[in-house]
């Protein structure tokens, strides 16, 4: 049994084949899929899919820090009237994005900070997004830790330190496709670093691994992302599934989820 901690699967770039692509994941044995929100839009479709297939599926609900607009504060209050609903598995995709534009870091902060104590509040995990901000994500955790925030680094690829003061703030690491490419600096260490610490994940239709770069990413190619770690860390494929399943089913709380 294998669970995708981070998924797209409802995006738009399967709509020609979203049931066949949710099938191929299902058939090679990816039990669970973790489904993220991105912002007011992706919510219908998202909960569309959710409902034709909750035994196999968890949503999570957040605003995205790409999302994070002059228009912000209309999209939190949308995202926190979702939160009202009972569904959920976590917070996310939530987080600071600073790779683009730092136009609206100020607002990034702040819609972090709030849905991180809603996160607190719900005794839910996090899903968090983090591109060229760690050191005002580190210092917001730090900030917002008091023994109740937990969750996911998503898409981990910092460094070693990174990656150790990451999990010393009670997060796991997930890893995608990014841990096969040529130039990831996360496979200088990832032997090094506990597997209790790791999930797996797509985030499709992102960031395919090798042997699919430049096509599609689907959920079933996680597979390849967590040979890629046995052969890394020098274990047996089985261990890896084993240990990152539970990892997974013990942050989300899956228990009542469809295990064989």
């Amino acid at each position: 049994m294998y669970i995708n901690t981070h998924t797209h699967i409802y995006d738009e770039a399967f709509n020609e084949d979203r049931e066949q692509v949710f099938q191929k994941a299902l058939d090679a044995g990816i039990d669970v899929l973790i489904m993220p929100n991105t912002d007011e839009t992706s919510i219908a479709p998202m909960m569309n899919f959710y409902e034709k297939h909750s035994e196999y599926c968890g949503v999570m609900m957040g605003l995205h820090p790409g999302s994070v607009k002059e228009d912000y504060k209309r999209h939190l209050s949308v995202i926190e009237k979702q939160l009202e609903k009972d569904c959920w598995s976590g917070i996310g995709e939530i987080g600071l994005d600073f790779y683009w534009d730092r136009t609206f870091e100020k607002q990034q902060i702040e819609v972090f900070q709030q849905q991180l104590r809603w996160a607190k509040q719900l005794h839910m995990p996090v899903s968090v997004h983090t591109r060229e901000a760690f050191d005002s994500l580190f210092k917001i955790l730090e900030h917002e830790q008091d023994g109740n925030l937990r969750g996911i680094l998503h898409c981990f690829n910092g460094s070693k330190e990174q990656a150790e003061r990451g999990i010393s703030f009670n997060f796991l690491l997930g890893i995608g496709g990014v841990i096969t490419y040529k130039n990831c600096s996360v496979k200088d260490f990832l032997a090094e670093l506990p597997l209790e610490s790791l999930v797996l994940e797509t985030d499709d239709p992102y960031l395919p691994p090798v042997p699919y770069r430049g096509k599609r990413n689907e959920p079933i190619y996680m597979i390849e992302s967590a040979k890629k770690i046995a052969e890394i860390k020098q274990v047996n494929l089985n261990e890896i599934t084993t240990v990152t399943t539970q990892n997974a089913i013990k942050l989300f709380n899956l228990n009542n989820k469809n295990q064989q």
